[in-house]
């Protein structure tokens, strides 16, 4: 059946919708509306071309106007904007940006994928031509020309979520100071919990970049020739180039202004099948409302993966094909340097504050065997019900973050259990993993959590509890202890403890804590069939000594 289709926006949901529709109407007529002068491209990878990572400007685009019209007879309208709907008449009326001529464009089924627009925060004296934000082509080729231009020494960066994290590490990387400056205690607060993001703060710092947390840009201003940035905890610092990363909102003007629902973040409200509540009008991407994969929950999650996968989905539905879609659960990784993290489904931040009930796993498994060169530490957080449905994970790394991620985000998008984690069989060989997979290990330790088999405790209960009416036990060895222990630790290492026993209190509450938690839990065990009552720290001495030295370097930035 022929149907025409406008499309207005291209990149990852409305470029992927023009090509499945036509791979699935031959006779359709498709015209795809994009206001900037590219339809396709690699918005994610536009800090790593400022970085000159991506040395060719060209491997940035996915697909062209040209491109798409050859291969697929779209009709591709760059530089053009859509000014408004027109519902009732199903028209819109268009602008032609070179030319400034404004025309009007049926349509039998209208798709919304106008993305989300980076946040400009009103802060006095935030302008002028040092100052920018990422979104797309356009904007890298701006920062790429000041960075040619001007030669800046120093760079500021607003926000520490994804593209401030990569922006910053870019910016060192093309030979600049880099202050990264976040109003949360922790970078991508939304996405890792304290503990999992400590370590991307001692890299950060060991990198170069000067991190002030807990810190708001209050203002800025331009005195003796250069320009300050005004702290919130007083400090000036100087920037001859500022990039504003503090989030992105959703482009929804067209729809408002067309009477069509709203909903999260003033999002464009959708159903299952990507219809708006006009049943004519469709929208995708980074603009849209979703729901949560694992709450059911309506939320916002704009990321490029969801907006491919929604793009397709669109198209079946445009087509009359059944569509359904299962909600985002938010699986999104960063590169930070030399390591990466990963993050999927809820946090434990979100999870307190909701009231859900649930239990939380730390491991740091080796990226492959030990015996074999090269291994490095996975620092894993798993989040689970009290009946073992997995609600989240982080997970942070050298190697082998995004495989480990992955696995658990495909077992969450099916439903599944810490014990289908358990119960996975990967592929072994020495150079790629171990025989008890990262992903099999947070399984077990969680499962044996579950089960009552290792009872835990967390690191902020041990560190912030003022009066804890506990004991501390090091099971590590003496060397291992005086290199670096608890205040107050009682030092028995694994292999005496069960000669030693008699020197422990039946009546006081042991929490026991080594490395990465695998010695203790073999001490908790002991300790619990000998009758003691003990608990095993979760994450061990690893988790506590990254957080215990961010914490002190945080406040000594915070008091320079």
């Amino acid at each position: 059946m022929k149907k025409k289709v406008v499309i207005v926006g291209g990149v990852a949901g409305g470029a992927s919708a023009a090509a499945r529709l036509r791979r699935l109407n031959e006779q359709a007529e498709i015209i795809l509306i994009e206001r900037g002068g590219y339809i396709s491209y690699a918005n994610c990878g536009l800090p790593y071309y400022i970085g000159d990572v991506i040395a060719e400007r060209d491997n940035l685009f996915v697909q062209t106007p040209h491109g798409l019209r050859t291969r697929y007879n779209i009709e591709v309208r760059t530089r053009h904007e859509v000014l408004k709907i027109n519902r009732h008449q199903k028209l819109i009326e268009v602008k032609e940006l070179v030319s400034g001529r404004v025309y009007q464009e049926t349509y039998d089924v209208l798709l919304l994928s106008p993305g989300a627009a980076p946040i400009r925060p009103p802060i006095p004296g935030l302008d002028g031509d040092n100052v920018f934000t990422l979104r797309d082509v356009t904007d890298t080729d701006r920062i790429k020309a000041f960075l040619r231009d001007r030669q800046p020494r120093q760079a500021l960066v607003v926000g520490a979520g994804f593209i401030g994290l990569e922006i910053a590490e870019n910016l060192v990387a093309a030979g600049l100071d880099v202050a990264l400056v976040e109003m949360a205690a922790r970078v991508l607060p939304r996405n890792l919990d304290p503990e999992m993001a400590a370590p991307l703060h001692l890299h950060l710092r060991a990198h170069g970049v000067n991190l002030y947390l807990q810190t708001a840009l209050s203002a800025v201003e331009q005195k003796d020739g250069r320009n300050w940035a005004l702290l919130s905890n007083g400090e000036r610092i100087p920037y001859d180039l500022a990039v504003i990363a503090v989030g992105a909102a959703p482009e929804a003007r067209l729809a408002k202004e067309a009477g069509l629902e709203l909903g999260t973040n003033g999002a464009i409200r959708v159903n299952a099948s990507f219809q708006t509540s006009d049943p004519h009008i469709y929208a995708v991407g980074d603009a849209i409302e979703v729901e949560s994969g694992i709450t059911g929950e309506k939320t916002y999650v704009p990321l490029a993966g969801p907006a491919n996968r929604q793009g397709r989905l669109a198209a079946d539905a445009i087509c009359g094909r059944p569509v359904k879609y299962e909600g985002a659960i938010g699986t999104a990784i960063v590169k930070v340097f030399a390591l990466a993290a990963g993050t999927v489904g809820l946090t434990e931040d979100f999870l307190k504050h909701s009231g859900q009930k649930y239990l939380a796993a730390i491991v740091h498994p080796l990226s492959h065997a030990g015996y074999y060169p090269g291994a490095t530490p996975l620092d894993i957080k798993l989040l689970f019900t009290p009946e073992g449905r997995i609600l989240g994970a982080q997970v942070v790394g050298a190697q082998n973050v995004d495989k480990t991620l992955d696995v658990i985000a495909a077992i969450m998008k099916t439903g599944g259990t810490v014990d289908d984690l358990a119960a996975l069989e990967l592929a072994y060989a020495p150079p790629f993993s171990s025989a008890k997979n990262p992903v099999n290990i947070a399984g077990y330790v969680a499962g044996n959590i579950i089960r009552g088999d290792l009872p835990v405790v967390s690191w902020d209960q041990v560190l912030d509890q003022e009066n804890p009416d506990f004991l501390l036990l090091d099971v590590r060895t003496k060397s291992q202890f005086a290199a670096g222990a608890l205040d107050g630790a009682l030092n028995i290492p694994l292999a005496e403890l069960r000669q030693r026993l008699h020197e422990l209190p039946k009546e006081k509450e042991i929490i026991v804590y080594c490395t990465v938690g695998l010695t203790s839990y073999l001490a908790t065990r002991l300790l619990i069939q000998n009758g003691f009552k003990a608990r095993n720290l979760s994450g061990g001495w690893r988790t506590l000594k990254a957080i215990r030295e961010d914490r002190r370097l945080t406040a000594a930035a915070g008091n320079r």
